[in-house]
């Protein structure tokens, strides 16, 4: 099983990010003094040893944290987020997309803050120090004011102001009188001062004074949006400026990806920030980022169980072949045979195809036993056995329960030390459920939704609280009544992958039948997986077929 360090445990020992309350989900931080070159305080706090100077980034502990909002509001967090204090900044205005790329070609190597033109900019020029400022394009308003004091007034016959042309044609260079055209090109000192007041603004012509720059690089590892690079200039100009480490996330999520796993692990007293609306909110995403920083990979690397991967697993019980493939031969053998069954669908599949084993720990019996409860439990150090040899082999793991007339929460707790393992899973089997008077193969079980919803409350908190990536959990079923009131499932815990799986055998119309109307109405967040049975399918479907006609392919496969 694929293995990273275990990293330091606690989201207070994973350093990350703080900033602004408007456009951002983020938790504020002070930036103070902790050994870091350069720091020594916020702004406002700068004391006699502060060099009025000098560039000074933000170098304090916070959580993880989101910027989100548009190109605007994301600059001017990140610039709250990792800057302390700079005597210099760039400006431009929003929506120009000459001024901005101008502005960012300049601010990123000049090691100063881009910050657009809109709500809070006054503010944070404020608190950095900003005495000097050089602005590029013209801020909102400038044009049509340009163009207003170019009309000549009313002259037509109509006593209606005759036509003057674009704003952009109306203004002149202040040095030659010559009219220009282009907003980039165009800005000038005046046009700004009365957005940035008590503030020495210059054109993009005019060099910044000479500052010097931070010591060292703000200690953040940042994970970008897909689209950040493209849509957010204004903010990467920003990160540049700062000397930040960036990753692109596609994903947006911190667990998904062994690279963005691998690019924080890298860094691990860095602080982690995240730019972009899909991360999700900060509380989410502080405890995927805790998972990303500390837990154990699954087989095949990452942390989330699908899209990253695809499963195929031998299903039956330890005991023998009566019960599925599994038992058919020893551990080591199907491990073998396990691991060749995923390499034949390989090359079908965009996914890297992961073994597995799915393990029947609870079985249904004809008798009701001493219990009553008509389940015979498998020793948990017989399965011991089998879950680390798989474990130490990448192979999944899942444990299936056929619980009779108990419920399945009360079997799943008894296999709590198993469930702890970051590679298995559990299954329930609703086919087995019965109820009070019923009996195996007397009538096909059922289970509430209710019953099903304990369990993945259960199993996802387990998951949360020791740390584990996430966890597969299967859901058995061929016919609708199997689990009543599906639609009342909850299957969106950020810990757990749910899959329905379509459980019954037959021939090919058959099956695909009962996968069709198992897909109708379909809960949300839920994985869809498919059983092939050795001897009941006639014929049994080849694995060209079960990721060809079976539409769309399934996630996890299992062999009976």
């Amino acid at each position: 099983m694929s293995k990273h360090g275990s990293g330091k445990s606690g989201l207070s020992r994973v350093l990350a990010a703080s900033a602004l309350a408007a456009a951002l989900v983020l938790s504020g931080c002070t930036a103070g003094q902790n050994g870091r070159p350069g720091a020594s305080g916020t702004a406002a706090e700068s004391g006699s040893d502060r060099d009025e100077n000098r560039v000074y980034l933000s170098t304090a502990a916070a959580e993880p944290a989101v910027i989100k909002g548009t190109d605007a509001e994301a600059a001017l967090a990140a610039s709250q987020t990792l800057f302390q204090s700079s005597p210099v900044a760039v400006v431009a205005p929003g929506g120009d997309a000459a001024a901005i790329e101008a502005a960012a070609a300049e601010a990123g190597p000049a090691g100063a803050p881009l910050l657009l033109a809109g709500d809070g900019l006054e503010a944070e020029l404020q608190r950095l120090g900003v005495r000097q400022v050089k602005a590029f394009g013209a801020p909102a308003g400038a044009a049509e004011s340009a163009a207003a004091e170019a009309s000549p007034g009313p002259s037509g016959p109509s006593g209606l102001p005759e036509p003057t042309g674009t704003a952009e044609a109306a203004r002149t260079d202040e040095a030659t009188g010559t009219a220009v055209s282009g907003t980039a090109a165009a800005s000038g000192p005046a046009e700004w001062e009365s957005v940035l007041g008590g503030v020495e603004i210059l054109g993009p012509d005019q060099p910044l004074d000479e500052v010097a720059g931070a010591e060292e690089a703000a200690p953040f590892s940042v994970l970008l949006g897909e689209d950040v690079r493209k849509d957010l200039p204004a903010t990467m100009a920003v990160l540049q400026a700062a000397g930040v480490r960036t990753h692109v996330d596609a994903a947006a999520d911190p667990r998904a990806d062994p690279e963005t796993i691998d690019f924080l692990r890298a860094e691990p007293e860095h602080n982690i920030l995240a730019i972009g609306a899909d991360f999700g909110s900060t509380a989410q995403f502080a405890a995927r980022t805790e998972t990303a920083m500390t837990a154990a990979e699954l087989p095949g690397g990452g942390m989330l169980a699908f899209p990253s991967r695809r499963m195929v697993a031998l299903y039956g019980h330890p005991s023998g072949p009566a019960l599925g493939a599994l038992g058919e031969q020893d551990v080591e053998a199907t491990i073998d045979r396990a691991k060749k069954l995923a390499g034949e669908y390989k090359g079908l599949s965009d996914e890297p195809v992961v073994p597995a084993f799915e393990i029947i720990a609870t079985v249904a019996t004809g008798s009701a036993g001493e219990d009553g409860d008509y389940s015979s439990a498998t020793d948990i150090d017989l399965l011991r056995t089998w879950v680390d040899a798989a474990g130490e082999a990448g192979v999944y793991v899942v444990l299936d329960l056929q619980p009779g007339r108990t419920d399945f929460l009360t079997q799943a707790k008894a296999y709590e030390e198993l469930l702890k393992e970051p590679h298995v899973g559990l299954a329930l089997d609703p086919e087995w459920r019965l109820q009070d008077g019923e009996r195996h193969m007397e009538q096909i079980g059922s289970v509430t939704a209710a019953e099903v919803n304990e369990v993945s409350d259960w199993l996802a908190r387990l998951t949360l609280e020791n740390n584990l990536p996430q966890k597969v959990l299967i859901l058995h079923q061929f016919q609708l009544r199997m689990i009543s009131n599906r639609e009342q499932l909850e299957t969106g815990h950020d810990e757990l992958a749910v899959v329905i799986h379509a459980d019954g055998h037959g021939g090919p119309g058959q099956k695909l039948e009962t996968w069709r109307a198992l897909r109708q109405d379909l809960p949300d967040d839920v994985w869809m997986g498919w059983k092939n049975f050795y001897d009941e399918d006639t014929p049994m479907f080849s694995p060209e077929r079960t990721y060809g006609d079976v539409k769309p392919a399934p996630w996890f496969v299992s062999y009976q």
